[in-house]
C-alpha cells in the first residue's frame, strides 16, 4: 500500500463491471490524498479509488510498463499483460509481437514504412529475436529453416475476416521472392497471381475493404540453391452467393466495378455497359464506391498481370463477355403468370435479354425458355413445367453463381498453369516448398448462412492444428522422453469439431444425408440435426418451432446459423436446361468452363458429391499437407471494427487473444522447449564447437556427446534438458548455439583460406617475377627509346625558343618606334583641339565679360542717372525753397532731402544686391536638390501630393484652394498681355514656329455636338445623373459618372466625404458611388487593356516630346511611370472592380488614390477612351489651358 502511495507508479485497476470480455486494465497514480488515489487509465479517463476499494488496484510489473517484443518475458503473465503490451505497443506504430516463434500482429489499417527492401535486407539471415519483431523475420526461419533442415515449411495466418492476413501473405510472398535472389520470370508471375486472385476473389465486406471471399493455399517450390522454380495454387470454398446478393453497405467482387471504370468506352459499347450503378448485381449492398480503392487503376493492374500469367488477349475478353452477361442477366424482370392454374412468369423483353443472349451466343427463345420453366424426364416422357416467378429468379440465380464458380476454377487453373513446375524425375534433384495459408477468417454476421458454416468450420480446423502442434504433441513428446513438466491446462476445441464433421451422424454427415433425399427441406434437415445434437453442450436448438435457426458454440464464439436455403446451397446443382443452353451456345470459352458437367449425365449429377463434402475432403487433404511441414503461426489481431488507424477496443482483442489460446500459448512456449534435435543430429551439427568430436556414425556414446557439447557451451545449469533420444533446447539456445557455431565454422573457414591464399599467392609470385623479368627489359628499352626522342624534341623546341626570343626583339622595337609616332600624333590633335578649345572659351569668356560690363554699365548708369535726378531735384528744391525762407536754411534743407534720398537709393541698391544673392543660392540649391533626387527613389503619394497639392486638402472646398505651383499659374489668373523684357536679364528661347488653331476646339462647340440630354456646356450647380457623352455599356455609363466625381474632388470643386456608418436600415438609400463601383466592378477589361497599351505604345513614338501634354506626362508620371505601372498591373488583376478598390467606398482619399482612379478609369478604360477618335487632340499642348480642357473632355 506504501508504493500505492507514489504518484507515477503503474497500477492495474480492475473496474469489476461484470462483463465477459472485461480485464484489468493499466493506470497511473496521480495523485494521494486523504487516503483516496486519483488514477488516470489507459483510454485517458480518470477514477478515484476509495480505501475501501483499495483492493481494485494493484502493482504493475516493471515488464508491463513499457512493453516487450516477446510477450514470454511479461511479468504479468496473465490477460491484461498481454493485452497492455500489444496496445502500448500498437500505440507506438509497432504491429508486431512474438510469442516466443508465434508472430501476434495488429491490423494498423494505414501503410507503414517498414516494408521496403532496406527492411528485407536487414531480416535476410537472421534468427528470431536478433531484430524487432516483424513478419519478414518469420519468412526469413521459414526459407532458412527449409534450407538448413531440409524439410518443407509451412506459414498458417489466421484470425477473423479483416484482421490483415491477405496482406500478411502477400508480405511474406514479396520477402521470399526478393531473398531468393534470382528474380526471375517465374518470380514475378506468382507475385502476379494475386492481383487476380484478389479481383476475382475478394470484396468489400463490412469488416473488411478487401476480404478474401474464398480460402488460398499457395504452395511455393524451390530448388536446391534456394531459388523459386514454381508454385501451385489451391482454392476453397468460393462465396458463390455473393454474385447474386450482398448484405448492406458490402460490394460485389471487385472484378465488376473495376471493369466498368477501367474499360474503354468501346470495350464498354461492345458490351453493352455503363456505369456500377446501373445493374442489380451491384447495387443490392447500396455501396459501389470503397474508400481507398482506385478501381480504374487496379484494372489496369490486373490487365497487366494477366498478361505476365500468359492470358490471351481472346480469353481476356471472352472473360469480359462472360462478367458483362453476368451483370446483364441480372437487370431481367420477371412477370408473373397463371397457365392451367398452375403459376408461371415470362421474362420482360429488354435490351439486357438480348445482349445476355448475344454475349452467351445461345438463342434468345432458348434463353427464356431455360430461365422460366423447367424440363422432366418421367419414363421416358419429357414433360416441361413452367417455374413460378420465385423459383425463376432462383434459376437464374444459380445459373449466373454457376458461371462465376466454373470461371473463377479455370481462372485458377490458367494460373498454376502457368507456375507450376511437375517435380523432375531425377532422383537427385531435391525440391523443397514453402506453404502459406490464407484462408478466410471467422466469421459471424447478422445473417449466418451455409458459406459461414463451411468458413467456420475449416476455422475449427485449423485452431485445432495450431492446439494439436503447440499443446498436445508438444507434451506428449515431453512425457516420451521423460522431460521434467508441469502438464498445462488448455482450451481444447476437438468436442465442437467432432460434432460438426468427425463423429457419426455429424452435422456435415446430416446436411448431406437430408440433400440426398429428393422431399428433404431445410426444415427436416433442422429437425434432424435438433434431435441428434440438442444434448451437445456445443450445440444450441431454436428457442421454439418455429424458428428456422441452430447455434455452434465455436472457439471463438457462439454463431447462429439461418438454415433457408442450407440444402440448395449444398446441392450446388446445375437444371439439366442450363446444361443443356450451355451445350448448344457458340461461345467456345462458356463450353470450356462447363466441360466436366455438359459431359456428365443427368443421372450422375444426381450422385456428384455434394459442396460440403467437397469441401470437408479438401480440408483433410489440407491438414495433411500441413501436418509433414514444420509449422510457423501468426496470428493477426483486428483492433476495432469500424477499419479505422490507432483505435484499440479492449473487449475485442481479448476476445480475440482468449478464443485463439494466446494465454496457453505463452504459458508453454515459456515452460517448454520449441528446439529440439536428435542426438544425432545434434552432434553432426554442433561438433565443430568442441574439438577432437568424431561424427555420429563413429561414435558410441551419443547422449554423452551431446551433454558434453551442450554444458561447454551453454553451461551446466542451464535450462535445457536431455531426452531418451532428444535434446531440448529454449529459443535462446538455439540462437547461442547457432552463433557460436558460426564463429566455429568461421575459424576453420579463415584457416582454410589462409592456406589456400598462401599457395596461390605463392604461386602468383614466381609467376609475377617471371612476368617482371621480361616487362622491365622491354621497359628498359622503351625508356631509352623515349629519352632519345624527348631529347630529340627538346632541342628542336630550343632552336624554336632562340628563333622566337630574335623575332620577339625586333617586333619590340619596332612597337617602340610606333608608340612614339603616335604619341606625337596625338599630342599634335590634343594640342590643336586645345587651342580651339582655347579659343572657344576665350571667345564665350569676352562675350560674358562683356555682358556683365554692359549690365555694370547700365547699372551704373541708371545709378548716375538717378543720382543726377537726385541732384536736378535739390537744386529745384533749393531754388523752390528760397522763395520761402532764407537761402542758407533753404540750401540746408534740400541737402537733407537729397541725402535721404540717396540713402534710399543706397538702400534700395542693397535691397535689390541681397535678393540677386538670394536668388543665386535659391538656383543652387535647386540644382543641387534635383541633382540629389535624381537619384533617390520617387514617392508616388509625396510626389502627387506636392504636385497638385494647391488643389486643397481633402477637407477644403471650393475656392479654398492653395497657391498654383510654377508652370500653372496660368489656370489661376486672368491672361495678359507679357511684359517687355530684357534681353541681357534672360537669354532668349527658341520659338515655337508651329502656332495651333484653337478655334476648332471651342467647348461651346464639342458641347453642342456631343453632349447628350439637354446639358449645355454652360456651369450648373446640380450633379449629373447621366454622363455627358454617350456609352453603349451600362459599366462605362457609371463610369464616367465615378471619374467626374473623382475629377471634383481632386480638383477640389467638390468636398470629400466623411466616414460613413454601416446602413442600418433597408429603407435609406446606398450611397451613389457604391452603386456606381458595384456596377463597375462586374466587368474586367484586361483584352482592352492589352491593346491599349499597344496602341500607347504607338502613339508614344509619334508624339512630339516638347509638346504640352508631353511635358504634363513625363511631370506627373516620369521614371518610367510607376503610378500608370501600378494601374495597369491593378487592371489586369481586376483590382479595379467592385471588391478591390478603396474609391469605391465614399471616404476620403489621397490624391494618389484619385489619380490611380482617374488613370485607371478614364484614361485606360478603352470605352471612356472613345473621345480621343470623335475628336482627336493636336500634337503638342501649348498651355496649361489646354491640359485642363483636355481633363474636362475626358
Amino acid at each position: 500500500d506504501v508504493i500505492l502511495q507514489n504518484c507515477g507508479d503503474y497500477v492495474w485497476l480492475d473496474l469489476k463491471t461484470g462483463r465477459e470480455f472485461e480485464v484489468p486494465i493499466g493506470a497511473v497514480v496521480k495523485l494521494c490524498d486523504s487516503g483516496q488515489i486519483q488514477v488516470v487509465d489507459d483510454e485517458g479517463n480518470e477514477h478515484w479509488i476509495s480505501p475501501q476499494n483499495a483492493t481494485n488496484i494493484k502493482p504493475m510489473h516493471p515488464t508491463s510498463i513499457h512493453g516487450v517484443e516477446d510477450m514470454i518475458r511479461l511479468g504479468d503473465l496473465n490477460e491484461a499483460g498481454i493485452l497492455r503490451n500489444l496496445l502500448i505497443r500498437y500505440r507506438e506504430k509497432l504491429i508486431y509481437t512474438y510469442t516466443g516463434s508465434i508472430l501476434v500482429a495488429v491490423n494498423p489499417y494505414q501503410l507503414l514504412p517498414i516494408y521496403t527492401a532496406d527492411q528485407i535486407r536487414l531480416y535476410t539471415n537472421k534468427k528470431i529475436g536478433e531484430m524487432p519483431p516483424h513478419i519478414f523475420a518469420i519468412a526469413d526461419n521459414c526459407y532458412f529453416n527449409m534450407q538448413r533442415n531440409n524439410r518443407d515449411q509451412c506459414c498458417i495466418i489466421s484470425g477473423e475476416s479483416g484482421a490483415g492476413k491477405t496482406e500478411s501473405t502477400k508480405l511474406i510472398l514479396q520477402f521470399l521472392a526478393a531473398i531468393s535472389g534470382q528474380h526471375s520470370w517465374i518470380e514475378q508471375q506468382v507475385l502476379e497471381a494475386n492481383p487476380i486472385l484478389e479481383a476475382f476473389g475478394n470484396a468489400k465486406t463490412i469488416r473488411n475493404d478487401n476480404s478474401s471471399r474464398f480460402g488460398k493455399y499457395i504452395d511455393i517450390h524451390f530448388n536446391k540453391r534456394g531459388a523459386i522454380e514454381g508454385a501451385k495454387i489451391e482454392q476453397y470454398l468460393l462465396e458463390k452467393s455473393r454474385v447474386c446478393r450482398q448484405a448492406y453497405d458490402e460490394r460485389n467482387y471487385h472484378i465488376f466495378y473495376c471493369m466498368l471504370k477501367g474499360m474503354t468506352v468501346d470495350e464498354k459499347k461492345k458490351l453493352g455497359l455503363s456505369k456500377a450503378t446501373d445493374y442489380t448485381y451491384l447495387t443490392i449492398g447500396n455501396c459501389t464506391v470503397c474508400d481507398g480503392r482506385n478501381d480504374m487503376k487496379e484494372y489496369s493492374n490486373i490487365r497487366s498481370a494477366m498478361k505476365v500469367l500468359m492470358f490471351t488477349d481472346k480469353e481476356n475478353w471472352e472473360i469480359s463477355k462472360l462478367l458483362a452477361a453476368i451483370l446483364h442477366m441480372g437487370n431481367l424482370r420477371y412477370e408473373a403468370r397463371t397457365y392451367d392454374n398452375l403459376d408461371a412468369c415470362e421474362v420482360v423483353r429488354s435490351p439486357h435479354l438480348t445482349t445476355s443472349a448475344t454475349l452467351l451466343e445461345v438463342d434468345v427463345k432458348d434463353l427464356m425458355n431455360c430461365l422460366t420453366s423447367r424440363t422432366l424426364i418421367t419414363r421416358g416422357e419429357t414433360v416441361s413445367t413452367p417455374l413460378s416467378m420465385e423459383q425463376a429468379l432462383d434459376v437464374r440465380d444459380a445459373f449466373v453463381k454457376g458461371i462465376y464458380g466454373r470461371l473463377f476454377v479455370w481462372i485458377v487453373e490458367k494460373i498454376n498453369a502457368a507456375i507450376f513446375k511437375p517435380p523432375s524425375s531425377q532422383p537427385k534433384a531435391l525440391r523443397r516448398s514453402i506453404g502459406l495459408l490464407d484462408i478466410f477468417g471467422f466469421e459471424n454476421f447478422t445473417v449466418n448462412s451455409f458459406e459461414q458454416l463451411c468458413i467456420n468450420f475449416a476455422n475449427e480446423n485449423l485452431q485445432q492444428f495450431f492446439v494439436r502442434h503447440v499443446f498436445k504433441l508438444e507434451q506428449e513428446e515431453y512425457n516420451l522422453e521423460n522431460i521434467n513438466w508441469q502438464h498445462i491446462e488448455f482450451t481444447d476445441n476437438q468436442d465442437a469439431l467432432d460434432m460438426i464433421a468427425i463423429k457419426p451422424m455429424n452435422i456435415i454427415s446430416l446436411i448431406d444425408e437430408e440433400s440426398k433425399f429428393p422431399k428433404g427441406t431445410d426444415t427436416t434437415m433442422l429437425n434432424k440435426l435438433n434431435f441428434q445434437h440438442k444434448l451437445n453442450t456445443n450445440y444450441i436448438p431454436p428457442k421454439n418451432n418455429y424458428e428456422t435457426q441452430f447455434g455452434i458454440q465455436h472457439f471463438a464464439g457462439v454463431v447462429y446459423y439461418e438454415t433457408r436455403g442450407f440444402l440448395e446451397k449444398n446441392r450446388d446443382t446445375l437444371y439439366g436446361d442450363i446444361i443443356q443452353l450451355v451445350h448448344s451456345s457458340k461461345n467456345k470459352f462458356i463450353k470450356q468452363i462447363f466441360q466436366a458437367d455438359v459431359a456428365m449425365g443427368a443421372e450422375t449429377r444426381k450422385r456428384s458429391p455434394t459442396l460440403s463434402s467437397q469441401f470437408k475432403r479438401s480440408l483433410e487433404l489440407l491438414m495433411r499437407t500441413l501436418s509433414v511441414c514444420q509449422p510457423f503461426f501468426v496470428r493477426c489481431i483486428k483492433p476495432n471494427e469500424y477499419k479505422k488507424p490507432m483505435l484499440f477496443d479492449r473487449e475485442l482483442c481479448v476476445r480475440q487473444l482468449r478464443y485463439s489460446g494466446m494465454m496457453e500459448t505463452i504459458r508453454i512456449r515459456r515452460a517448454g522447449y520449441p528446439i529440439r534435435y536428435t542426438f544425432v543430429e545434434f552432434v553432426d551439427r554442433y561438433r565443430v564447437l568442441m574439438p577432437g568430436v568424431k561424427p555420429a556414425y563413429k561414435q558410441e556414446d551419443l547422449r554423452g556427446t551431446c551433454e558434453r557439447i551442450a554444458e561447454a557451451v551453454l553451461g551446466r545449469d542451464d535450462d535445457w534438458q536431455m531426452g531418451k533420444t532428444k535434446i531440448f533446447l529454449k529459443d535462446h539456445h538455439d540462437m547461442l548455439l547457432e552463433i557460436e557455431r558460426d564463429k566455429a565454422i568461421t575459424d576453420k573457414v579463415i584457416l582454410i583460406q589462409k592456406v589456400v591464399r598462401g599457395f596461390k599467392d605463392r604461386s602468383n609470385f614466381l609467376k609475377l617475377k617471371k612476368s617482371a623479368v621480361l616487362i622491365q627489359k622491354t621497359w628498359r628499352g622503351y625508356q631509352c627509346r623515349k629519352n632519345y626522342g624527348a631529347m630529340r624534341a627538346g632541342f628542336s623546341r630550343l632552336q624554336a625558343l632562340v628563333r622566337s626570343r630574335k623575332l620577339c626583339a625586333s617586333y619590340h622595337v619596332a612597337r617602340q618606334r610606333i608608340t612614339a609616332f603616335q604619341g606625337r600624333c596625338r599630342g599634335f590633335l590634343v594640342r590643336r583641339a586645345f587651342r580651339h578649345r582655347l579659343w572657344a572659351v576665350i571667345t564665350i569668356q569676352a562675350y560674358t565679360r562683356g555682358m556683365i560690363a554692359r549690365r555694370l554699365y547700365k547699372r551704373l548708369k541708371a545709378e548716375y542717372r538717378r543720382r543726377l535726378e537726385a541732384e536736378k531735384m535739390r537744386l529745384a528744391e533749393e531754388t523752390k525753397l528760397r522763395n520761402q525762407m532764407s537761402a542758407k536754411r533753404a540750401k540746408a534743407e534740400a541737402e537733407r532731402k537729397h541725402q535721404e534720398r540717396l540713402a534710399q537709393l543706397a538702400k534700395e541698391d542693397a535691397e535689390r544686391e541681397k535678393k540677386e544673392k538670394e536668388e543665386a543660392r535659391r538656383k543652387k540649391e535647386m540644382v543641387e536638390q534635383m541633382e540629389k533626387a535624381r537619384t533617390e527613389p520617387v514617392n508616388d503619394s509625396d510626389m502627387v501630393d506636392k504636385m497638385f497639392g494647391f488643389l486643397g486638402t481633402t477637407s477644403s472646398f471650393p475656392g479654398q484652394e492653395g497657391q498654383a505651383p510654377a508652370g500653372f499659374e496660368d489656370l489661376e489668373r486672368t491672361h495678359h498681355e507679357l511684359e517687355e523684357e530684357d534681353l541681357d536679364e534672360a537669354l532668349p528661347l527658341p520659338e515655337d514656329d508651329d502656332e495651333e488653331d484653337l478655334s476648332e476646339y471651342k467647348f461651346a462647340k464639342f458641347a453642342a455636338t456631343y453632349f447628350q440630354g439637354t446639358t449645355t456646356h454652360t456651369y450648373a450647380r446640380r450633379p449629373l445623373k447621366q454622363p455627358l457623352l454617350f456609352h453603349d455599356d451600362e459599366g462605362d455609363q457609371l463610369a464616367a459618372l465615378a471619374v467626374w466625381i473623382t475629377v471634383l474632388r481632386f480638383m477640389g470643386d467638390l468636398p470629400e466625404p466623411k466616414y460613413h456608418t454601416a446602413i442600418s436600415d433597408g429603407s435609406e438609400k446606398i450611397p451613389v458611388m457604391t452603386k456606381i463601383y458595384e456596377t463597375l466592378g462586374k466587368k474586367t477589361y484586361k483584352r482592352e487593356l492589352q491593346a491599349l497599351q499597344g496602341e500607347g505604345e504607338v502613339r508614344r513614338k509619334s508624339d512630339g516630346k516638347n509638346s504640352v501634354r508631353h511635358k504634363l506626362v513625363s511631370l506627373t508620371l516620369k521614371k518610367k511611370s510607376k503610378i500608370t505601372e501600378e494601374v495597369t498591373k491593378r487592371l489586369n488583376d481586376g483590382e479595379y472592380g467592385l471588391h478591390g478598390n478603396s474609391m469605391l467606398e465614399d471616404r476620403p482619399t489621397s490624391n494618389l488614390e484619385k489619380l490611380h482612379f482617374i488613370i485607371g478609369n478614364g484614361i485606360l478604360r478603352p470605352g471612356l477612351r472613345s473621345s480621343w477618335k470623335r475628336s482627336p487632340p493636336p500634337d503638342r499642348w501649348r498651355s496649361g489651358l489646354t491640359s485642363s480642357w483636355l481633363l474636362i473632355k475626358r
